[in-house]
C-alpha cells in the first residue's frame, strides 16, 4: 500500500506542476455537476425552511376549515368556537369588476376575497399607498372601499380613488395590493386578487344559494393545541359533511407540495446532466491512463501487481475528484447566497438563505458516487497494461469489459447511486423513470454513434475526388475515435431541447390555433334557475350568436368508494383531490357516447345513479356497480355507477366527470353554467349586455383563459429548456475534453497529412468539416430521439395530435453543428501554438519517418497569434468552412420536401450557384492571404466568415423562394 501511495503522490505533485493538465474538464465536468445539485438544493431547503417558520402566516391561523358552496352549519361554528380563541370568517369567489360603471364600463376576472374585521389572524397586509387593511376598506364614506393587485388596475387602468363595481355593489379603490399574508396558500386563480369585507356583499347576489364560492375559516388556536388531536376530531366529525382541515404544518397547501415536486425533479435534471458529465469524466480518465501507458509498463516490467497499479491509480483519480466535489459545493453553496436578495424578491414564499447541510451532502454523495462510477471502469483497464505495451500499442488485442469484480463493483455503486436519489426525492416512481430514461437514451446515443461510424466508412467510399470530406468521413468512421463521445455528449441535451421544442410548440399550436376554432367564446356561471329561460331568448336573439349550451352546475366531494375512503380506493387519483363538477340529465349530454353500461330511462325515480367519465374511470380503477359517495353542500350522495361515457374534454365545451339522475338532486340549490358561441367582434358587446342585465353572473372569456394556459406553458418549458441547457453546457465540456484527448492524434495525422503534400487549408477543411459532420449527425440523432419522445408525450399524454415544427428541428441540428465546431474552436485557442511530439506508440520505420516529420514541423515557428486572435481566427476559419456545407445540406432538405422541381427552378438555382461561384472565389482568395501572412490581421478572417455567410444564407433563401412560388 504504501508503494502504491508513492506512486499516487508522485504524480499528483507532477500533475500539479503541471497545471491540472489533462484534468480541466475533469474537474470542470464535477465541479458543474455538483454544483448545480447543491444549488438547487439550497434554495429548495431554504423555501422549505420559509415554508415550516411561516407556515401560520401562509396559512392565515394556526389551522383552517374548507367548506365549498355553502357557510359552516350551526354545529361547525360550535365546535370550532369551543377549539379556537379567534375565527375568522373570509369567502373566495370569482367576479366580474366593473371599472367606470357610469362611464367606459370595462370589466375584468377578479378573484375576491371577502373578509371580516378579524382579516388576517396572522401577518400584515402591504398596502400601496400605506395604509391600514381597516381604513381601506372602510372606503370614503359614500362607498366602502376594495384594494387591488397592481395586474387588475393596469389592466383596467385604475388608480386609488376610482370607482368601481362587482355585481350589483359600488366600492371606491382604496390602494393598491401589494402582499397579503395567505397569499401562497390561495392556489391557481383566473384573475388578479381583490379584497373586500364580506358586510359590503349583502344583497349583491354574489353568495346566494348555488353559486360557486369556498368559505375558510381561520383559526387562532392555544399554544397547548395538539394539532393531531384537532386533524383527527375533525375528519371524525365534518369528514361526511365535506369539510377540509389543514393546520400551520401544511400552510403553503399545494404550492408546498409543488416546491418539493419541483426541486426533486431538478435535483433529478442534475443527475442527468452529471450523467452527462461522467462521459467527459470516463474520457479524462482514459486519455489520463493512455499517457501514463509507458510508466505503467515500466513499472508492471519492474514487478508491480494489478493490485498496486490500481491502488496508486485510483488515489490519484480519487482525491482530484474529492478535489472537483469540494470545489462544486463551494460554487453551489456560495451562488444562492450570493443572489438570495433577487431570488428573494422574485418567490411568492418566504425563504430562508443559508448554509444547508443536507442537501450539500446529497450533492457531495452524489458526485462521489457519479466519479467513482465512471472512472472504475478506465481505472480497471489500466490493470490489463502489460510490460509488451512499451513496444507496441498500450491496449492493443485487450478486454473490451473489465474484470467481473469491476463489474460487481459498478453495479453496486449504481444501486446505491438510485438509492440514494430515492431517498433523497421521496419520489421512487419518479426516479426509476428518470433512470430508464437515462439510460435508454445514453443506450440508443451509443448505438446510434456506432450506426454513424459505419455510414462514414461506406461514405468515405464514394467521396473520391474531394480529399477533405473523405478526410473528414475517415475520421468519423474510425474506431475509437470522437464520434461517440460527441454524440453521447451533445445527444442527451439536444435530445431534451428537441422534445421540449416540439412538445412546446404543439402545445401551443393546440392552444392558439386549434382550441379557439372549437372553443366557446365565454363560460357564464352562477346562473340562477330563474335566469336560465330569458338568457337563452336573449342570446338567440342576437345574430352574433351562433349556439348557445347550458347545464345545471353543482360541486362535490368524492369522498368514498364503496366505502373506502376515495383517495385510498382511487390511488390518488385528481378526481378524489378537491372538489369535481356534479350535474344532472335526464339523456346522456350531447356529444358524448356511452361506452359500457345503460343510461337511466326517462322520469327514473329509483336509487341514485351516476355515469362517469370513461378515461378517468379506467384510470382510478373504477368498475360498473362500484357505488360512489359524492358529498354535495354538505349532504352525502351514495350513487351507483350504471354506465361510462366518452367525454371530449378538448373542445373545452361543457363536460362533467360525474353526471347523476335528476331525482338524486332533487331540491338540491344549484346554479346553471353556459357556455356562449359568437363573433369575435361582438364578444364585448355580449359581455357588457348581460353584466348588465345580470350583475350577478360571471363571465370567463375563453381568449383569457387560454392566454393564461398558455402563459403557464411557456412557464414550464422554460424551466425545463433551462435545466437542459445546463446539460448541453455539461456536453460542451465534454466535447472539448474529447478535442483535448484526441489533441495528440490530430497534431500526429496533421504531420502526416503535411509530410503527404496537403496544404494547411486542406487539413483545416478536414477537420472543420469532421467536427460539422459529427456534430450534424448529434444533432439529428437528438432531432429523431426528441421527436418521439414528443410524439410519445402528444399521443398519449396529452391525447394530440403531433405535428413537426420544423423550425425548432432546424435549430436543434444546427445548434449540434455549432456547439461541435465551437468546441473544437475553443479547444484549439487554448492549446500551444506548435503541434506535439510524435506519438509515443509510432514505432517501426512509418512512425520513424513521421516522427522525423514531426520534428521538423516544430522546428517551425509556432503560431504567432496571441490567444484572443488565435479563438478569433480558429472560430472564423471554421465557421467559414463549415458554412457552405450548412447551406448545401440545407438547400438539400429543401429540395427534398416539395416534389417535382420545374425546369425553370433548376435554371434559376443554377444561375444562383455560379453567381454564389465567385463570392466562394473571394472567399478562397482571403484564405490564401491568410495563409501566407501569418500574422494577417483578425479582419480577413472575419471577413472571409462574412462573405460565405452571406452566400450561404442568399442561396437557402432563394431556393425556399422557389420551392414557396411551386
Amino acid at each position: 500500500m504504501s508503494a502504491a501511495l508513492r506512486l499516487a503522490a508522485r504524480e499528483l505533485r507532477a500533475g500539479l506542476r503541471g497545471g491540472l493538465r489533462g484534468f480541466r474538464i475533469f474537474l470542470l465536468c464535477l465541479i458543474f455537476g455538483v454544483a448545480a445539485i447543491a444549488a438547487v438544493g439550497s434554495v429548495r431547503a431554504a423555501i422549505q425552511t420559509g415554508l415550516e417558520r411561516e407556515g401560520a402566516r401562509l396559512l392565515g391561523g394556526d389551522a383552517e376549515a374548507e367548506l365549498t358552496y355553502r357557510f359552516a352549519s350551526p354545529e361547525e361554528r360550535d365546535w370550532m368556537e369551543r377549539i379556537a380563541l379567534r375565527i375568522s370568517e373570509v369567502v373566495d369567489f370569482r367576479s366580474l369588476l366593473v371599472a367606470d360603471p357610469e362611464g367606459r364600463a370595462e370589466r375584468a376576472l377578479t378573484q375576491v376575497l371577502a373578509v371580516d374585521d378579524l382579516y388576517p389572524l396572522i401577518g400584515t397586509v402591504e398596502l400601496d399607498p400605506p395604509m391600514p387593511l381597516a381604513a381601506a376598506l372602510a372606503g370614503d364614506g359614500e362607498h366602502p372601499g376594495l384594494v387591488a393587485e397592481r395586474a387588475l388596475t393596469d389592466r383596467l387602468g385604475l388608480s386609488p380613488g376610482d370607482r368601481v363595481r362587482i355585481g350589483s355593489a359600488d366600492f371606491v379603490l382604496s390602494a393598491v395590493l401589494v402582499r397579503y399574508p395567505d397569499n401562497a396558500s390561495a392556489g391557481f386563480g383566473l384573475g388578479p386578487r381583490s379584497l373586500l369585507r364580506r358586510a359590503d356583499l349583502d344583497g349583491s347576489g354574489l353568495l346566494a344559494e348555488g353559486t360557486l364560492f369556498e368559505t375558510l375559516y381561520r383559526l387562532d388556536l392555544p399554544e397547548t393545541a395538539n394539532l393531531d388531536a384537532l386533524a383527527a376530531e375533525a375528519d371524525a366529525l365534518w369528514r361526511d359533511r365535506g369539510m377540509r382541515w389543514r393546520d400551520a404544518r401544511s400552510g403553503a397547501g399545494g404550492t408546498g407540495r409543488a416546491v418539493e415536486r419541483l426541486g426533486a425533479f431538478l435535483v433529478l435534471v442534475g443527475l442527468s446532466g452529471l450523467a452527462v458529465g461522467g462521459v467527459g469524466v470516463s474520457a479524462a480518465v482514459s486519455a489520463r491512463i493512455r499517457a501514463r501507458t509507458e510508466t505503467i509498463a515500466t513499472l508492471r516490467t519492474l514487478g508491480a501487481s494489478r493490485r498496486v497499479i490500481f491502488t496508486s491509480c485510483f488515489l490519484e483519480i480519487g482525491t482530484l475528484a474529492l478535489l472537483g466535489v469540494v470545489l462544486g459545493l463551494l460554487l453551489g453553496s456560495l451562488v444562492p447566497l450570493a443572489a438570495s436578495p433577487w431570488i428573494a424578491a422574485a418567490l411568492p414564499l418566504p425563504a430562508v438563505f443559508r448554509l444547508h447541510p443536507g442537501p450539500l451532502a446529497e450533492a457531495a454523495l452524489y458526485g462521489m458516487l457519479a466519479a467513482l462510477l465512471f472512472t472504475l471502469w478506465p481505472l480497471a483497464r489500466a490493470t490489463d497494461i502489460r510490460a509488451a505495451a512499451l513496444f507496441r500499442e498500450a491496449l492493443a488485442g485487450g478486454r473490451r469489459l473489465p474484470r467481473w469484480p469491476y463489474l460487481f463493483a459498478s453495479a453496486a455503486i449504481l444501486a446505491t447511486l438510485l438509492a440514494a436519489a430515492a431517498w433523497f426525492s421521496g419520489a421512487v416512481g419518479l426516479t426509476l423513470w428518470t433512470a430508464g430514461g437515462i439510460a435508454a437514451a445514453l443506450t440508443l446515443l451509443a448505438l446510434a454513434a456506432a450506426i454513424i461510424r459505419q455510414a462514414a466508412r461506406r461514405a468515405r467510399m464514394i467521396a473520391r475526388g474531394r480529399p477533405a470530406l473523405r478526410l473528414a468521413l475517415g475520421a468519423v468512421g474510425a474506431r475509437g475515435g470522437e464520434t461517440g463521445p460527441v454524440v453521447l455528449a451533445l445527444g442527451l441535451g439536444l435530445s431534451v431541447l428537441a422534445a421540449v421544442g416540439q412538445i412546446d410548440g404543439n402545445l401551443r399550436r393546440a392552444i392558439t390555433q386549434e382550441l379557439p376554432a372549437v372553443a366557446p367564446s365565454y363560460f357564464i356561471l352562477d346562473i340562477q334557475p330563474d335566469q336560465i329561460a330569458p338568457l337563452r331568448e336573449r342570446l338567440a336573439a342576437n345574430p352574433a350568436v351562433s349556439a348557445v349550451d347550458a347545464a345545471p352546475m353543482l360541486r362535490g366531494i368524492l369522498t368514498a368508494v364503496n366505502g373506502i375512503p376515495a383517495e385510498e380506493a382511487t390511488g390518488g387519483h385528481w378526481i378524489s383531490r378537491g372538489d369535481r363538477g356534479v350535474t344532472y340529465s335526464e339523456t346522456p349530454p350531447e356529444g358524448s357516447r356511452i361506452t359500457a353500461g345503460t343510461w337511466w330511462p326517462e322520469g327514473y325515480d329509483g336509487p341514485p345513479l351516476v355515469s362517469v367519465s370513461a378515461t378517468e374511470a379506467e384510470e382510478a380503477g373504477l368498475r360498473l356497480g362500484d357505488r360512489l359517495t359524492v358529498n354535495i353542500l354538505g349532504r352525502n350522495i351514495e350513487a351507483e355507477i350504471a354506465s361510462f361515457r366518452e367525454v371530449d374534454f378538448r373542445s373545452a365545451g361543457i363536460g362533467f366527470v360525474l353526471v347523476m339522475n335528476p331525482a338524486a338532486l332533487a331540491g338540491a340549490p344549484h346554479s346553471w353554467i353556459a357556455t356562449i358561441h359568437a363573433e369575435e367582434e361582438a364578444e364585448a358587446a355580449i359581455l357588457r349586455d348581460l353584466a348588465e342585465t345580470w350583475p350577478n353572473l360571471t363571465a370567463i372569456r375563453i381568449r383569457d383563459a387560454v392566454a393564461e394556459a398558455q402563459r403557464l406553458v411557456e412557464g414550464v418549458a422554460a424551466a425545463i429548456r433551462t435545466a437542459a441547457l445546463a446539460s448541453l453546457a455539461t456536453g460542451f465540456l465534454v466535447l472539448i475534453g474529447a478535442a483535448a484527448a484526441g489533441e495528440q492524434a490530430r497534431a500526429w495525422e496533421a504531420a502526416v497529412l503535411r509530410t503527404l503534400g496537403a496544404t494547411p487549408r486542406l487539413i483545416l477543411r478536414s477537420f472543420a468539416m469532421r467536427a460539422a459532420l459529427m456534430g450534424a449527425a448529434a444533432g439529428l440523432v437528438a432531432l429523431v430521439a426528441g421527436s418521439a419522445g414528443a410524439w410519445g408525450v402528444m399521443r398519449f399524454v396529452m391525447d394530440a395530435e403531433f405535428r413537426p415544427i420544423w423550425s425548432n428541428a432546424l435549430a436543434i441540428w444546427g445548434a449540434g453543428t455549432l456547439a461541435a465546431l465551437g468546441a473544437g474552436a475553443a479547444f484549439r485557442a487554448a492549446s500551444p501554438g506548435h503541434p506535439p511530439g510524435p506519438d509515443p506508440a509510432g514505432k517501426g520505420m512509418k512512425g520513424q519517418r513521421t516522427g522525423r516529420a514531426l520534428q521538423e514541423a516544430r522546428r517551425r515557428p509556432g503560431n504567432p497569434h496571441k490567444p484572443a486572435r488565435r479563438a478569433a481566427l480558429s472560430a472564423c476559419d471554421q465557421l467559414a468552412v463549415a458554412t457552405p456545407f450548412l447551406a448545401g445540406v440545407s438547400v438539400w432538405i429543401i429540395r427534398g420536401l416539395p416534389p417535382g422541381w420545374t425546369a425553370s427552378s433548376l435554371t434559376t438555382t443554377s444561375r444562383t450557384e455560379v453567381r454564389l461561384g465567385s463570392s466562394n472565389m473571394v472567399s478562397s482568395r482571403i484564405s490564401s492571404m491568410i495563409e501566407r501572412r501569418p500574422r494577417a490581421p483578425v479582419f480577413l478572417s472575419m471577413a472571409r466568415l462574412a462573405i460565405a455567410l452571406s452566400a450561404s444564407s442568399v442561396k437557402v433563401s432563394l431556393v425556399s423562394s422557389i420551392s414557396k412560388r411551386r
